[in-house]
């Protein structure tokens, strides 16, 4: 039987109605048995490359969540448009890696309050987000400070580069280094940034070695920035002179050190941010627990523990990092 137009358009009006509401208030995106989470990075970079594998892993392991992997660009306003745009669809649960905490306050409590909303990698404690599972930066950065101290047993100056100045991770990474290098003769001439652009990352330490050609050391706490220093370092022709101390698992930071162009790294474990942060979200979301039932301190902060790489040590790291890659599908 055919049916009148004004009946064909009732349909077609209440379909979206229909298949929003299948799944027992999961997301309209997934397949209707599975809830969707999201993972959102502060920008693109290997590091984040090996959080994906983990994020895949937890979602393979729990089988009822889809997991969804959103690379930013350094900017608060890429994180809000990729934020916005998951809110819509009704994500339930987001990780994110703040750019700027203390500019991005109010849109992440504005999320907060539509969804799940943890930070991975850089907290921002003040904000309604649940709780935060990374790395003590602090911590780690007093590592790196170790690293610069066994470089330079007889101080001198040096430099330090990061991504953004004011991203929390940023921001404690510094204040650990400081802490790590006081009293020691290491005197740290600046902090130079780059807004994530790494051909700016290599001006950076271009220019410092241009204008401080007494500089000794250059300490890099992003991951891309040990690579851009060694750039630099080996076009001057000062490899050796200047010891370099860097952050993170960059593939070509870790063959440097073993070939003793780099003194020592400090890395973190993104896999590990990947993968617990899924398994924390599902377990709020999906299974109504609390925090501290899928194992956060009362701190509201899960710390993932640093290490730090010496010479001879590169080549085994980096074929764990080159596993977590090998994974993802």
């Amino acid at each position: 039987m055919k049916l009148p137009r004004a009946a064909l358009t009732a349909i077609a009006l209440a379909l979206p109605v229909f298949v929003t509401g299948c799944g027992g208030g999961r997301d309209a995106d997934g397949d209707g048995n599975k809830t969707t989470l999201a993972f959102v990075t502060n920008m693109s970079a290997d590091f984040w490359t090996y959080a994906q594998a983990g994020v895949q892993k937890a979602a393979e392991e729990l089988g009822d969540v889809e997991a969804e992997f959103k690379v930013g660009d350094a900017t608060a306003a890429k994180q809000r448009e990729i934020c916005e745009a998951l809110l819509v669809r009704g994500v339930k649960g987001i990780a994110i890696s703040p750019v700027n905490p203390a500019g991005q306050e109010q849109m992440l409590n504005d999320w907060a309050g539509k969804t799940t909303l943890i930070t991975v990698d850089s907290d921002a404690s003040q904000t309604d987000r649940k709780f935060y599972i990374g790395t003590d930066n602090i911590a780690a950065g007093r590592q790196a400070g170790e690293l610069l101290k066994e470089a330079l047993p007889n101080g001198g100056k040096v430099m330090a580069f990061v991504g953004v100045s004011d991203q929390q991770n940023a921001v404690e990474r510094y204040q650990g280094l400081k802490e790590a290098l006081d009293g020691s003769g290491i005197e740290i001439i600046d902090l130079r940034t780059d807004e994530g652009k790494i051909e700016r990352a290599r001006s950076n330490a271009e220019d410092t070695l241009t204008n401080y050609p007494d500089i000794d050391g250059m300490v890099g706490l992003f991951a891309y920035n040990p690579p851009a220093i060694l750039d630099a370092v080996r076009e001057k022709g000062a490899l050796g002179k200047i010891k370099i101390v860097g952050f993170d698992e960059d593939p070509r930071t870790l063959k440097a050190i073993d070939a003793g162009e780099i003194h020592g790294t400090v890395v973190q474990q993104p896999y590990e941010f990947g993968y617990q942060s899924i398994k924390a979200l599902h377990g709020i979301v999906v299974e109504g627990k609390s925090p501290a039932e899928v194992g956060i301190p009362d701190s509201g902060q899960l710390f993932i523990p640093t290490q730090q790489i010496r010479e001879g040590e590169g080549a085994a790291y980096l074929e764990k990092c080159e596993a977590w890659k090998a994974a993802l599908k």
